[in-house]
């Protein structure tokens, strides 16, 4: 079975974790873009070695750090592990017997890679509501993002988070209703 393909993503703090969350708690075949990151970052020796050669690290915290203060940097970065996760992904796509899976990818639109999903929702968050969420964080990496209202216009389905875990997953179910419809 080719499933339906969902796209999750939103900005830094809004809750696509969440939305994933609610997801898989309905039994959806869910998958993380940053949790891809983590597991090649963590395990795969050709990414780890790039690492270690052009920034002396593999620890996470250290890499944020240099690449969000340097655009040269996080384009490097980003060249390394981009293309792994859409191959990750891609595969993880193929071997899926379900209705609908869903991928949560932050930096959705920003790389071009709506074209190879059937839908996107986009989660948004009142602006310090995401900075309580994620301090120090929002600021920092979120000028290069393309803005909420553009993301909106562009999805099939919007939510803004900032009511209850109970509201946000009523919103998934409903989703899911129509998705399978």
């Amino acid at each position: 079975m080719n499933p339906l393909r969902v796209a999750v993503t939103g900005g830094i703090g809004a809750g696509k974790s969440e939305v994933l969350r609610a997801f898989a708690r309905r039994g959806v075949p869910t998958i993380s873009a940053d949790e891809i990151v983590h597991e090649l970052i963590a395990g795969d020796p050709e990414v780890r070695a790039a690492l270690e050669e052009r920034f002396g690290t593999t620890d996470r915290a250290r890499i944020a750090e240099i690449v969000f203060a340097d655009p040269e940097q996080l384009a490097w970065l980003e060249g390394l592990l981009h293309p792994r996760v859409a191959r990750a992904e891609q595969e993880w796509f193929a071997g899926i017997d379900a209705a609908v899976a869903v991928s949560e990818i932050p930096l959705l639109f920003e790389v071009g890679a709506e074209r190879g999903f059937d839908a996107v929702i986009v989660v948004m968050a009142p602006a310090d509501l995401r900075r309580r969420r994620k301090p120090g964080t929002v600021e920092s990496r979120s000028g290069r993002l393309i803005p909420d209202d553009e993301k909106a216009a562009r999805a099939e389905f919007v939510y803004v988070n900032d009511g209850t875990l109970e509201q946000l997953d009523d919103f998934v179910g409903n989703v899911l209703d129509q998705l399978q419809a």
